[in-house]
């Protein structure tokens, strides 16, 4: 007789309500007007990533502290030195994404720079697999694969890869990679701080690094024209990346990775309405299959 196989292990869905999944999709269509604002700003791509920081951050740092946060408090083991470090690293890594990313979406087209600067969609999952040493369950493998074949039909009627955004191509992958990281960084803060001031603090550690790097590179630091650096700041990183936050410390990587899918159904519709990019059959599937990918692996685990 043969001993029995032992069992495989799979990672149970885990439970999650309704408002932690509607702020992962609202943050994700606020981001995705990112590099519309991008393309607007007057300076250069690096000095506009500086200026999303620098303008956010007083608000986001402002809204922390109203909420009694002080970083002096220790919260359930608390602001330690070692949750000091995880927060600069967060901050680097995503000063280093935006940096690259935004670099990249001048150089590639709009449907790249979303496509390669969100890897992140299949990244964290993976992280998130292997840190609990298991396999996904049916339900989310199904979920996963729906999700990745939503994505390439969404993407597959302007994806191209052309030697002359092969540069921002990589740049976006790149962004991609270091956005894998702030992720993984801030979701290890989030295990022990509040969404707010987990938040302001990484936002202060990118203001230095993204400084740094567009007076290295000579940009144009000072606009004429506030308004798409405001929009940045506003859209993108205080409502965007805000409720990005809040969803990384209430629902698992999986569902986290699969919720970046539905940046590029808003980019698309922003393509639309902004440079007359209409949408066809192919990518309207594609926003269906994203859409059920999503309400799979949000159910909640039978008793």
């Amino acid at each position: 007789m043969h001993a029995a196989a032992p069992p495989r292990k799979t990672v149970a869905p885990e439970t999650t309500s309704a408002l932690p999944l509607l702020a992962l999709i609202a943050a994700n269509a606020a981001l995705a007007f990112g590099p519309w604002f991008v393309r607007l700003s007057e300076t250069g791509p690096v000095a506009s990533a500086f200026w999303r920081i620098t303008l956010a951050a007083p608000v986001l740092l402002a809204a922390a502290l109203a909420t009694g946060w002080r970083p002096s408090q220790k919260q359930g083991g608390g602001l330690s030195r070692a949750l000091w470090v995880i927060i600069a690293l967060g901050g680097l890594c995503f000063a280093a994404d935006l940096g690259s990313w935004h670099l990249g979406i001048l150089r590639t087209t709009l449907a790249n720079a979303t496509l390669f600067g969100n890897s992140a969609t299949l990244m964290f999952p993976i992280y998130g697999f292997l840190i609990a040493r298991a396999w996904p369950t049916r339900l989310q493998g199904i979920a996963l694969a729906l999700a990745t074949a939503g994505a390439a039909l969404l993407m597959g009627r302007s994806y191209q890869l052309d030697p002359r955004h092969l540069v921002g191509d990589l740049l976006c992958l790149l962004a991609g990679i270091l956005y894998t990281g702030y992720f993984i960084l801030m979701a290890r803060a989030r295990a022990t701080m509040a969404p707010l001031p987990a938040l302001a603090l990484s936002t202060l550690a990118s203001v230095l690094p993204l400084l740094a790097f567009a007076l290295l590179l000579g940009e144009r630091l000072f606009p004429t024209d506030w308004t798409p650096l405001i929009g940045l700041a506003v859209v993108s990183q205080i409502v965007g990346q805000g409720l990005m936050i809040y969803a990384l410390g209430r629902l698992p990587p999986l569902t986290v990775g699969l919720g970046l899918l539905t940046q590029p159904v808003v980019a698309g519709t922003i393509g639309w309405v902004v440079y007359n990019e209409r949408l066809g059959i192919a990518d309207l599937i594609g926003a269906v299959c994203v859409a059920v990918a999503l309400v799979l692996v949000s159910r909640r685990p039978r008793a």
